[in-house]
């Protein structure tokens, strides 16, 4: 039975989830809005729509998985359900993870103004290397997924043992060797979109400050739109780092099974689960100008065929 306060978690948690599969709906139109008639797509827009279409699906995913929880628990705890649940989750999760990872990267080759040769180098490459580089988080994306198709909950029905304390103390060891080998697999590649996003990030914190100081400097008194618009970055950055570490923790603590299921603590857990994508989705739509200009063009392009019938 549910307890009051994991039924209001997931209430909650479906709220956020809903609230991000709007924020990334509206990416999606701006973006999509951007690239229509365009023979390339800037890195930039493939990345973010990247972005925003797994977090749509995973919010998506989310938001039925906790309906389910709430009205057919029985069901999304049969085994094959679940594994199929597992499964998805793992994959989507881990598909929003690396582009996140890849948009701090391009963030960090585009804004910052180091004057390394590989730094260099990397600037010049960054358009060619983005498709690789999404296709890439795909492929490790359904590698970190296949180890979910296994049924880690099941137990082997040919373990004999001389009592019944025995056996079930056999089944348990074998149920948590292959959930501890799960668990290694999947931690040994989860900390490369981590690593990947905390260093790009620190990198251009550091890059953003030094300029910003270099410019509060020279200032001469009159409010700068320049010197506005890095500290506006920098807190966008520092946002997007607080969200994924926050996240990361979070879903480490999910997987390795700190806390027993559906505690307080596993229900706190959910509701941040859910809420730092929306946040990071809500924090790229602020920082964002192209979105100050959507209401307006969303406008021009429903009026276009008004326009050309009355002509």
């Amino acid at each position: 039975m549910m307890t009051s306060f994991a039924l209001l978690c997931l209430s909650i948690a479906i709220i956020e989830s809903m609230a991000g599969i709007l924020g990334n709906g509206i990416i999606l139109a701006a973006f999509s809005l951007s690239c229509i008639g365009s023979k390339t797509w800037p890195p930039y827009d493939m990345i973010v729509i990247s972005l925003s279409s797994s977090r749509l699906i995973l919010q998506s995913w989310n938001t039925l998985n906790f309906l389910m929880t709430i009205f057919y628990k029985p069901f999304i705890y049969t085994k094959n359900v679940y594994i199929a649940s597992q499964t998805i989750f793992t994959f989507l999760n881990y598909s929003s993870l690396w582009f996140g990872a890849w948009l701090s990267v391009f963030y960090c080759i585009k804004v910052a103004s180091f004057t390394q040769s590989f730094f260099i180098w990397l600037k010049l490459r960054i358009a060619r290397l983005v498709p690789w580089m999404l296709l890439t988080s795909w492929l490790c994306s359904f590698t970190a997924a296949i180890p979910f198709t296994w049924d880690v909950y099941s137990v082997h029905e040919n373990i004999t043992a001389a009592s019944s304390m025995t056996n079930s103390s056999a089944r348990r060891t074998t149920k948590n060797d292959r959930l501890t080998l799960l668990i290694y697999l999947w931690n040994a590649s989860t900390p490369l979109p981590l690593t990947l996003s905390v260093v790009s990030s620190v990198l251009l914190i550091w890059s953003l400050w030094i300029h910003t100081r270099r410019m509060q400097n020279n200032a001469s008194g009159f409010r700068d739109p320049s010197l506005e618009a890095h500290m506006k970055a920098i807190k966008s950055v520092c946002s997007f780092l607080v969200l994924y570490i926050t996240y990361f923790i979070c879903l480490l603590l999910i997987y390795c099974r700190v806390f027993s299921l559906s505690s307080d603590e596993e229900c706190m857990c959910i509701v941040i689960l859910a809420a730092c994508p929306t946040g990071h989705t809500m924090v790229l739509i602020w920082s964002n100008p192209k979105f100050q200009e959507l209401p307006a063009r969303i406008w021009d392009h429903i009026n276009c065929p008004v326009r050309s019938i009355s002509i």
